[in-house]
């Protein structure tokens, strides 16, 4: 994997979009070149399926943190301490929690330095109080699909009570 591949999964993520002509309208990069590096990252196994899933432990980002953020409650400090954690680099999902934790974090990165840097941000923002950051030993499962998980008369009573 190159720096054009990146770009080219940079902008897939960035625009919703695999197609290749609107991968190279945004990147100037051909056609041809963007599906022939699109399928060596499939058989390469970084690309896992037709939805564009990465295997991130190919890419280098093996290692995920989850980490709960206590902050200072104020009136709308939710979303203003939402928006703070969203933006920092490598964080791929927060949530706003009830419970003794106010926010649930997720990120993924490829070194300890770079988690580091990660609790360094979070100390940088005024409203949070405490954090918890556990690094995830072994994925059980992370299916990122959630109409797997359920079974097909379950998901046919849902739309049909909407």
């Amino acid at each position: 994997m190159d720096e054009r591949d990146v770009k080219i999964i940079k902008k897939i993520a960035e625009i919703g979009e695999p197609s290749p002509k609107a991968i190279e309208e945004e990147t100037g990069i051909p056609k041809s070149t963007i599906h022939y590096r699109l399928e060596n990252l499939r058989e390469e196994g970084i690309i896992e399926d037709g939805l564009f899933t990465l295997n991130l432990d190919k890419i280098g980002l093996n290692l995920t943190v989850i980490t709960e953020v206590m902050a200072e409650y104020s009136e709308g400090y939710h979303e203003e301490v939402g928006r703070k954690l969203s933006d920092i680099e490598g964080v791929n999902q927060v949530y706003f929690t009830a419970g003794d934790t106010d926010f649930m974090v997720i990120a993924h990165f490829a070194s300890r330095e770079m988690v580091e840097d990660l609790i360094s941000s979070y100390e940088r923002i005024d409203e949070v109080e405490r954090t918890s950051t556990n690094f995830v030993i072994t994925t059980i499962k992370n299916e990122r699909i959630p109409f797997r998980d359920f079974e097909f008369d379950t998901l046919k009573q849902l739309v049909n009570t909407s």
